[in-house]
């Protein structure tokens, strides 16, 4: 149903008119931002589901917490060490990430091997239902590239805030 390049392909054609609400956003700070971006929120996943798309899996991975590494070594009866060894690395920015891409816990049917252990950071994606949606605007951009619901999300709030 998704593919990377038709996604990337749709947020760069949506980018300009996105920084342009950005810019605007940040700018004016309207105090219905939360309310209107988990209402596009909701509306998105409505009718988009993960497991037919899963490109966050497969074109990208998580930051890894301590705890995360925890409790994935817990599951896999490993020491956090030996986690780390066999599925991350260090990045530039010293966050523990995957080692590669697609995610080694993602399965052929795109469900997650390790769903109820999985990472914060997989937990909240596309971050778009949290509070405070503003100080994120810029990673919802980002996430447009990757995510039709984070898409689906900033075309929603166009509609809303550059009428």
């Amino acid at each position: 149903m998704y593919s990377p390049e038709q996604q990337k392909s749709q947020g760069k054609k949506s980018e300009a008119e996105n920084k342009r609400m950005i810019k605007f956003l940040k700018k004016k700070k309207p105090s219905d931002l939360d309310l209107q971006a988990q209402e596009a929120h909701d509306q998105a996943f409505d009718c988009i589901n993960c497991l037919d798309c899963a490109m966050c899996c497969t074109t990208t991975g998580p930051l890894f917490t301590d705890k995360d590494i925890n409790r994935l070594a817990q599951r896999f009866k490993l020491k956090d060490v030996e986690f780390r060894d066999q599925y991350l690395r260090m990045d530039e920015d010293s966050d523990w990430v995957l080692k590669q891409v697609p995610c080694p816990f993602l399965g052929a049917d795109n469900f997650c091997s390790v769903y109820e252990d999985r990472p914060k950071a997989c937990r909240e994606y596309p971050h778009t239902d949290r509070r405070k949606f503003g100080q994120i605007l810029d990673l919802t951009l980002k996430n447009t590239f990757i995510c039709p619901a984070a898409h689906k999300v900033m075309e929603s709030l166009q509609k809303v805030y550059l009428k």
